[in-house]
């Protein structure tokens, strides 16, 4: 058994029951940015999965590879999106390695 259990993710809007108000707040506001705007619903959903991977997000995974399935979205355009992710992701943790420079260079002054 997985600790991610996939049914799950279609529980996803029960979030309100807990917190009815902040519930529908989030779920206006997670609305309203995939709607069209200066990016359309097709490049949202292929950002969407590319973040859902640095997040490590197995629900989000899944539902963005799906929607950008439906929305014609190819395995080699999703692949590419994930390494897009991938190198940011380790570039973001790699420059952070210039404060421990720094530090190292301070301390053996």
């Amino acid at each position: 058994m997985s600790y991610y259990d996939p049914k799950d993710l279609r529980k996803f809007k029960d979030i309100t029951q807990w917190s009815e108000a902040l519930g529908h707040k989030f779920f206006d506001y997670y609305n309203a940015v995939f709607q069209e705007g200066a990016l359309t619903p097709r490049e949202k959903s292929l950002i969407a999965l590319a973040v859902a991977h640095t997040e490590m997000c197995p629900y989000c995974i899944d539902a963005y590879t799906e929607d950008g399935l439906k929305r014609g979205i190819t395995k080699d355009e999703m692949m590419e999106a994930v390494h897009v992710g991938a190198a940011i992701k380790s570039g973001a943790s790699l420059v952070h390695s210039v404060m421990m420079m720094n530090k190292v260079n301070k301390l053996d002054a």
